[in-house]
């Protein structure tokens, strides 16, 4: 088959851990003709380069109890199955690629029953039910931590990390007003922000400013709170553009434990204390947090158990410890995998070649 000629559905929607491990491989197969599959209303109407063509199905998950809005989502399922198979076959797509979620369903589907080869990558720990229970009908799974292919004993996977943006693999000039000499706390909840964790770190604040600390404080847009504290060592907005960058210059990072934040963290080497979301599905985080904590990179606490008095010792401990530090980033650093888009692209393009050489 002609690398050229090689059309690829992508399927990924919704939050920045399933979007941008998908825009990192998109890059990677310049070579190839990309569209993208999503939902309307949703992050990837945002975040998706306008050189990929978009395509909206009007999907859901099944998160509700049994009764009419469970049957609402089971049309729509079936429905976008039906969408997503005509896509396919008009646009004449080579295969499908898909970052999980409920945007996957119809996609695995669609294409299973058109014979296409399907390459599906699980960034979590803790592989999630659509791995769990669609991974057997793709050409391949690949997996952003090790412990997910431990957890997948019937399916063969492939190793190969969460890719990354390229910016977080080269150095970049951070454009904020923070002396060059002094300890940076990085706080981020993730796309959404975590008003829980803003409201421990602003009760600390006052003992790290002492210390000599700078905080960025990325709150989300979603914390009445947001503007309640005000020093010239802190600096507070809802997202910041240039997370490579910030996570480059950090210290320390007070995080939650999505997989696309680990794996930022990792490439980055930046030590971490993590929080993970307890409402996570299946508690996820708290597998991903896992990793990090065994291959001594960060710390983990679980939210419920975090005092103010405790994650304030914690951080004056690991500033007033560099060594400590150098430690944590060394661990991050073993488990970051920078060439993670390249042998991704590797992995798709030999799954669309092998089905091409059979048929």
């Amino acid at each position: 088959m002609n690398q050229e000629r090689i059309r690829l559905l992508i399927a990924a929607s919704g939050t920045g851990g399933h979007l941008f491990p998908a825009i990192a491989l998109a890059e990677q197969l310049s070579d190839y003709q990309i569209e993208w599959l999503g939902v309307p209303n949703r992050l990837e109407t945002q975040l998706v380069p306008s050189q990929y063509r978009l395509h909206t199905i009007p999907v859901a998950g099944f998160q509700e109890r049994f009764g009419l809005g469970t049957l609402r989502i089971a049309w729509q399922l079936v429905s976008s199955i039906w969408q997503v198979r005509q896509l396919l076959k008009t646009r004449k797509f080579h295969g499908v690629f898909t970052t999980g979620g409920y945007i996957a369903s119809p996609a695995i589907l669609a294409a299973r029953s058109l014979g296409l080869p399907i390459i599906l990558h699980e960034a979590n720990a803790l592989p999630g039910k659509v791995t769990r229970y669609l991974g057997p009908l793709c050409s391949a799974v690949a997996v952003g931590f090790q412990p997910a292919g431990d957890r997948l004993p019937r399916l063969h996977t492939s190793y190969v990390g969460t890719p990354v943006r390229d910016r977080f693999r080269t150095p970049q000039k951070l454009e904020l007003p923070i002396p060059e000499n002094v300890p940076l706390i990085v706080v981020t909840g993730g796309s959404q922000g975590a008003v829980a964790i803003n409201n421990l770190v602003r009760q600390c604040a006052p003992a790290w400013f002492e210390a000599g600390a700078w905080i960025v404080h990325l709150t989300g847009e979603n914390d009445p709170e947001a503007g309640s504290l005000s020093h010239p060592q802190y600096l507070v907005m809802p997202f910041y553009d240039n997370m490579a960058g910030l996570f480059q210059r950090a210290n320390l990072a007070i995080s939650r434990a999505g997989a696309m934040s680990l794996t930022e963290l990792a490439v980055t080497q930046t030590p971490a204390i993590l929080i993970p979301y307890p409402y996570a599905a299946e508690d996820h985080q708290s597998y991903n947090a896992r990793v990090f904590a065994e291959a001594g990179a960060g710390l983990v606490f679980r939210q419920a158990e975090l005092t103010p008095e405790l994650l304030e010792s914690q951080v004056l401990k690991l500033l007033k410890s560099p060594e400590l530090l150098a430690q944590m980033a060394e661990g991050a650093d073993k488990i970051a995998i920078a060439d993670s888009a390249e042998q991704l692209a590797a992995v798709v393009h030999k799954s669309i070649l092998d089905f091409s050489q059979k048929r």
